[in-house]
């Protein structure tokens, strides 16, 4: 197998991974030019060095639009360095919820619910027709229902701030969703400009092959006619 020695770190590498300077994108050659002075047009690299600069490439362009890297675009650079995916990080741990969330959660669904809204409305019908009609106001809450407005009232002021629990759960899945929108939409984007150089590189290391082959068969057909000549 052939090989061939980078001018960036001195290896050797197949000769099907190798990159000549002139193929590389302008803004990752000056980025290999600022490391290597050295490092010109004619100069040789491997493809996996070549990666290693675009993606130090990425991390350079996000500093320089947000000053630093935060610790999402950090999760994010390195899973994208690692292949893996950045959701199941940052998925919704059942195991930290609180006892106190878990019953503001089922309260809240319970509450919003349709069954609960019939239920209480059936409990209402009967306990007024219980104590008007039934024990004809001589029952243990006659009109105008005193005990009744006191549970209800009960009722009220404890479903507000279980509803206010479950809001505040709710927005908290809400920024977690959010940051895990963020966080795909931003690798989605640097894998597609790794898409975009790899295919550049494609593109110019097949005209490279075009033009080695086009002066392969005009050496051939130069020998051709020198032959005729000599005849």
């Amino acid at each position: 197998m052939k090989t061939f020695v980078s001018d960036i770190s001195g290896q050797e590498f197949p000769m099907a991974d190798c990159v000549y300077g002139k193929m590389i994108r302008k803004s990752i050659f000056d980025s290999i030019k600022k490391e290597h002075p050295e490092f010109n047009l004619d100069s040789l690299l491997s493809i996996s060095e070549l990666n290693y600069f675009r993606e130090k490439y990425i991390s350079g362009f996000l500093l320089k639009e947000a000053s630093e890297l935060n610790e999402l675009e950090k999760t994010v650079i390195k899973s994208l360095k690692n292949k893996q995916s950045v959701l199941p990080q940052y998925e919704d741990d059942a195991s930290q919820i609180t006892f106190g969330q878990r019953v503001a959660d089922k309260v809240a669904e319970f509450g919003g619910s349709w069954t609960f809204i019939i239920s209480f409305m059936f409990f209402l019908v009967v306990w007024i027709c219980l104590n008007a009609f039934i024990l004809m106001n001589k029952g243990f809450d006659p009109y105008p229902f005193i005990l009744l407005n006191l549970i209800l009232s009960c009722i009220a002021a404890l479903q507000a701030p279980v509803i206010m629990m479950s809001q505040n759960r709710q927005e908290e899945k809400d920024r977690q969703r959010s940051k895990n929108d963020y966080m795909v939409n931003l690798k989605s984007e640097l894998e597609i400009r790794m898409l975009h150089e790899k295919i550049d590189h494609l593109i110019m290391h097949q005209e490279q092959s075009l033009i080695e082959l086009q002066k392969v068969q005009i050496d051939m057909m130069n020998d051709i006619i020198n032959r005729i000549e000599k005849k």
